[in-house]
């Protein structure tokens, strides 16, 4: 831990964004993925945050990752006889993934990432700016 707070709460925000970040990137990348077998299609993925306390401050609180959960959502399933995956009555089975949706997600996510470097950004140089007033 630090000695500055504020650099713990920006820095668990950052690291939940990243990992944000990168589940909506695998759900992208997958969403037009197909399977003969609904069992095998790729399921979406979404982080789970919560508060946690900040050591030495009770008054502020940062951001962890509790897990990542795959969705519940069935697979879509399309009629595709001549796809190489079809299955017997000739369906294919893709994941329910919105990219439109997604991309709302990952702009948001983006967006939580930089104001939280904007943050770090700034109390890093309060901190600076304190110290040099001593000299």
């Amino acid at each position: 831990m630090s000695n500055l707070p504020i650099f713990d709460v920006a820095g668990s925000a950052m690291n939940a964004q990243s990992v944000r970040l990168s589940t909506i990137a695998s759900n992208l990348a997958n969403a037009n993925s197909v399977a003969g077998n609904p069992d095998e299609v790729f399921r979406a993925r979404q982080p789970v945050f919560s508060a946690t306390a900040i050591e030495g401050n009770p008054a502020l609180a940062g951001v962890r990752v509790d897990e990542v959960r795959q969705s519940e959502a069935a697979p879509l399933r399309r009629y595709e006889p001549g796809h190489p995956l079809a299955d017997a009555q000739g369906y294919v089975y893709a994941p329910d993934i919105d990219p439109v949706a997604q991309m709302v997600d990952l702009i948001s996510a983006s967006r939580s990432y930089q104001a939280n470097v904007e943050v770090f950004n700034a109390a890093k140089e309060l901190a600076v700016a304190t110290l040099n007033m001593g000299r």
